[in-house]
């Protein structure tokens, strides 16, 4: 079980994310968004726009355990995600706006989960039992893991 005091750490990674986003990659050209600097590796833009559909999943999975009992998370093909039209043909602004108000409101329910709250679990099919202990650690580092991809891919660019 996650202690308060780490709680509050993965919190505070979860609402300072699009901050962090924002000053990586602002004032990127169109061709550093979107070419394919690392093999088998996403795009920026795909790394920005997957972030909110990953973490806007993620956020409607927390409300399902809070407001269910034990509900089933649906899992979908990121990848397949990936490549939808809107992630050649969004600007990131629009992800980058998206993720900073979706982060603000889940920093927020997260801080404000009860006991019990925190107790509830949920059911994904791939994964097994979901906590909410789990959905912050995992996605606190989701978060973190695609910063490092993204400053990867922006290192790779000058290669």
């Amino acid at each position: 079980m996650t202690t308060q005091a780490e709680r509050k750490i993965l919190i505070e990674k979860i609402k300072h994310l699009p901050a962090q986003l924002e000053l990586l990659v602002g004032g990127l050209s169109y061709a550093q968004l979107h070419t394919h600097y690392l093999p088998d590796e996403w795009t920026v833009a795909q790394n920005i726009h997957h972030l909110a559909d990953s973490h806007m999943n993620s956020f409607i999975r927390l409300k399902l355990i809070l407001t269910e009992d034990n509900p089933t998370l649906r899992p979908y093909d990121q990848d397949a995600w990936a490549v939808t039209a809107d992630y050649a043909h969004t600007p990131i602004t629009e992800s980058l706006t998206l993720l900073r108000g979706l982060h603000s409101r889940w920093a927020i329910l997260f801080e404000k989960l009860s006991p019990e709250q925190w107790a509830r679990p949920g059911f994904h099919p791939d994964n097994g039992v979901v906590t909410i202990d789990g959905l912050l650690e995992s996605y606190a580092a989701h978060g973190e893991g695609h910063l490092d991809q993204i400053n990867r891919t922006l290192a790779a660019q000058t290669k």
